[in-house]
């Protein structure tokens, strides 16, 4: 809970600080320059004006930051946490708007204290908007010191390869579930133990299943050397590694 009201915090002070700058920047078109004194004088087009954009911006910067950037607003990202579905995956538009709309009643009667009382007591921490939306708040794990990579990550950091090097679209990426996660995570943990044959042969199988999942051309790929194909595989787990290992 201490996270979360954290992020919450941070987030607020954003939005606090931008419904400001709104306010002022209504009252400076209004009259051409800034006096609080002209408030009174303000005519309904203006105010009704900026009641929409403090509606959208307030509304709209947890729904739109969380679905776009995998669950993540700015006091989230500092935090180090992240909404995802119960099932795993990134959050859908959908579960972010009723996650995100249910605020009111976990903002009641006041500070947040119905959306504290359930995050105290359930199991998972959620929210009665975490509830209705099928969503779930999860910790990122941290980056691991240098002198503590695992064995595959210093490997991958042997080779130099960082997850920008291969170009996945979002949608594309959108598709990949656990399942595939799980496969990728699988194959680079155990990759370093096999014999050259088997995992040539692994790799092969490996990159048969998952390449055309993420619109890559494995008949391109297949004739070339097999560190190639192990380093795209590499890469891609770079990838999901960030979209998919998180815990409660």
């Amino acid at each position: 809970m201490g996270s979360r009201a954290a992020a919450l915090i941070i987030d607020q002070l954003i939005l606090t600080v931008t419904s400001i700058l709104v306010v002022l920047g209504v009252i400076i078109a209004e009259f051409g320059q800034l006096s609080m004194s002209y408030i009174p004088e303000l005519s309904s087009l203006p105010i009704v004006i900026a009641i929409i954009l403090l509606f959208i911006i307030n509304w709209g910067y947890f729904i739109l930051l969380e679905y776009y950037t995998g669950g993540r607003t700015i006091g989230k990202k500092v935090l180090g946490l992240r909404v995802i579905q119960d099932n795993g995956h990134s959050l859908t538009l959908l579960s972010s708007i009723i996650r995100n709309l249910l605020r009111i009643i976990d903002s009641l009667p006041t500070a947040y204290l119905v959306g504290m009382i359930m995050v105290f007591f359930h199991s998972q921490h959620k929210r009665i908007g975490d509830l209705v939306g099928g969503t779930v708040v999860v910790h990122e794990r941290k980056e691991k010191r240098r002198n503590k990579l695992t064995p595959i990550e210093q490997e991958i950091e042997s080779r130099g390869l960082t997850k920008k090097d291969l170009t996945i679209d979002e949608w594309t990426l959108k598709t990949l579930g656990i399942k595939e996660w799980k496969l990728l995570k699988t194959y680079s943990n155990r990759l370093l133990q096999l014999r050259d044959s088997e995992r040539r042969e692994l790799t092969k199988e490996i990159a048969a299943i998952l390449f055309e999942k993420v619109g890559l051309d494995y008949e391109n790929y297949e004739n070339k050397n097999i560190r190639e194909l192990e380093n795209t595989l590499l890469m891609l787990y770079l990838i999901l590694k960030e979209e998919w290992d998180f815990e409660l």
